[in-house]
């Protein structure tokens, strides 16, 4: 017979029940990290610090001969965005704000200095 060939552990059933472990009941054994905190503290420096220096870094432009004009970046503002974050994500547009900066040209060979608030 086919039977006589099986071995004997499959064919006999176990009268143990085997008791079943579920993971899914487990307490939190870490608390969730904030993820995004690198994102946030980076974006804060930027706007605090980052800003600040990338202007002293390329101020004063001179013009390309180096004797009549030169602009220095002074400060910068960042204004309020026109839409909201939920009104860009319902119209699929951009949440972004202006950045003004606060600007001096001095005409060298004159002296003359005027300050001005550029939009960038």
């Amino acid at each position: 017979m086919v039977l006589e060939r099986v071995p004997q552990a499959l064919t006999q059933s176990s009268a143990t029940t085997s008791t079943r472990k579920s993971y899914a009941k487990i307490q939190d054994v870490l608390s969730t990290p904030n993820l995004i905190r690198v994102q946030i503290d980076s974006f804060k420096w930027f706007l605090e610090e980052g800003l600040k220096e990338l202007l002293r870094e390329i101020s004063p432009i001179t013009d390309f001969t180096g004797r009549n004009l030169e602009l220095q970046l002074l400060d910068y503002s960042i204004g309020e965005p026109k839409h909201s974050v939920a009104e860009c994500r319902e119209r699929d547009m951009t949440y972004s704000a202006p950045l003004k900066v606060k600007t001096c040209l001095l005409a060298k060979e004159t002296g003359e200095m005027k300050e001005q608030e550029l939009f960038m």
